[in-house]
């Protein structure tokens, strides 16, 4: 029983950053098409994510808001999402093994997997790799894509929809000419030097 975690939105200047824990199982890992994330179309993306949330033995999705992000900064607030998805899954006990995308991990994780006696490896590209890494990729953009979605009917003047938050010429157009909003990651420095002008 594989557990594969990975994170979405780490980069943008604005909104949650998602990460999601996924065990495929038997029946899950028969799902065609499973790939990195960045590698799908939002059609093919969304498609797969209702299979696997239907097929999966479990599967959680946690997001942490920007604020947080400001206060413990956005390591720290990823690698607290990936560890609180994890804990969501509610089958700890029967999990062998955590693969997560990327080269840190989250130290509760380090405690409970050697406490536990399950391997836990952090695995640059694990996305591309292995499939359960592949699958948490998945939940995690769409859920963060359509979260983003929402917020561009609460806050159409950034176009949201459009970059999903990430510094584009658009958003940071938009930012110079509206300043600001309340989904900004105050902390990180397009934002932090519009803030201090």
């Amino acid at each position: 029983m594989i557990c594969g975690i990975d994170e979405a939105g780490r980069g943008p200047l604005a909104g949650a950053v998602y990460a999601s824990a996924v065990v495929l199982g038997d029946r899950g890992r028969r799902i065609e098409g499973i790939d990195d994330s960045k590698k799908l179309k939002a059609s093919q993306r969304d498609a797969l994510a209702d299979r696997i949330r239907t097929d999966a033995v479990a599967w959680a999705v946690v997001a942490v808001d920007a604020d947080v992000i400001d206060r413990i900064n956005i390591l720290q607030a990823t690698l607290h999402a990936m560890n609180e998805a994890f804990h969501q899954l509610g089958i700890q006990k029967s999990i062998t093994e955590i693969v997560i995308d990327g080269t840190q991990l989250p130290k509760p994780l380090i405690a409970w997997a050697h406490e536990n006696a399950v391997k836990l490896v952090a695995l640059p590209k694990a996305d591309a790799t292995v499939m359960e890494v592949s699958a948490a990729s998945i939940l995690a953009k769409t859920a963060r894509d359509h979260y983003m979605l929402e917020m561009n009917a609460k806050f159409p003047h950034y176009g949201f929809a459009q970059h999903k938050g990430y510094g584009t010429p658009q958003h940071l157009a938009a930012i110079e000419k509206f300043g600001p909003c309340e989904l900004h990651r105050k902390s990180f420095a397009p934002i932090a030097q519009h803030r201090l002008l």
